[in-house]
């Protein structure tokens, strides 16, 4: 996730990292060469374009500039609930660890152990990573053969751990009960963002709206060469880079658990519950938060 700062204008103007130029920029430069090549056509033959007329393409910029703020307010619909969910997490998280002061000092610390080791396997499981490798850290007793979804696991063992306590007496009925609260938070976080990660926008949206757009965007100098002459690149360039940067937004943000500069920020949370369940288990040396780099919080 980008981090703004407070920069002088020209430097946003100018600045690259977190930007969707670098996507996008091979097709505004087809856009503009193309636009030159109808400009060019057009003052060597006057009559080629005279028939055009640019009230088509007005109607398809207004229909496509809806549908495309369709997509980009879904994808960012995704983005922010992926975000809710992981603040749900350090929630629940902070709310067992005060919940749990009273339970016996090793089952207390194996069970936050267990809790920060289904922080890690769940940020590894939405980034396709090993959920195994992840976890193993934290959880000692944790097996190579525990299934394909470790971050369900860890919480059932979970579950299982503060059972047995309560019913040898070692912590009470309601405190068992709210510390299943937690645990049941923790998964509906857990599913939330598995579906967000597995079940993306309807693909027709995002073909017809790849399709939609480079065909107005190839088109629209055909419309523009004979009443702007060579201006006309330019503004097909403005109106391209708009439009294909929009569509490129909208597919960074519709999978907001990836690599890429726009994603979450997925380490600098798991680091923030990783702080959080060692200064409870009485670790001094804590890892220092997370801080971006070149402005990339990761």
């Amino acid at each position: 996730m980008i981090i703004r700062r407070d920069t002088f204008w020209f430097s946003t103007l100018t600045m690259r990292k977190g930007s969707i130029v670098k996507r996008v920029a091979w097709r505004c430069l087809l856009i503009t060469l193309l636009a030159c090549v109808i400009v060019l056509v057009e003052k060597h033959y006057p009559s080629t374009f005279t028939k055009v007329s640019a009230t088509p393409f007005t109607l398809l910029g207004l229909s496509l500039s809806i549908f495309l703020s369709f997509r980009n307010n879904a994808c960012y619909a995704r983005w922010w609930e992926g975000r809710q969910m992981w603040g749900k997490i350090i929630i629940e998280v902070r709310s067992f660890i005060r919940e749990s002061i009273a339970l016996p000092e090793p089952a207390r610390r194996a069970a936050l152990y267990q809790l920060l080791g289904f922080a890690h396997a769940l940020g590894a499981r939405l980034r396709g990573a090993s959920e195994y490798q992840a976890a193993k850290p934290w959880v000692a007793e944790l097996s190579d053969d525990g299934g394909d979804n470790i971050s369900d696991l860890l919480l059932r063992q979970l579950g299982e751990r503060c059972a047995t306590l309560a019913k040898e007496g070692q912590m009470s009925e309601w405190r068992y009960i709210t510390l299943e609260q937690r645990l049941q938070g923790l998964s509906e976080a857990q599913a939330n963002c598995e579906r967000i990660k597995n079940t993306p926008l309807p693909f027709p949206y995002t073909l017809l709206l790849h399709r939609t757009t480079f065909l107005f965007c190839l088109l629209l100098p055909i419309a523009m060469a004979e009443p702007l002459g060579w201006l006309a690149p330019l503004f097909t360039t403005m109106v391209s880079y708009t439009f294909f940067g929009l569509d490129a937004i909208a597919t960074e943000l519709e999978d907001p658990f990836g690599m890429e500069d726009n994603d979450l920020p997925i380490d600098a949370l798991i680091r923030t519950v990783e702080r959080e369940i060692l200064a409870a288990t009485g670790t001094k040396a804590l890892p220092p938060p997370l801080k971006p780099v070149n402005f990339v919080l990761s």
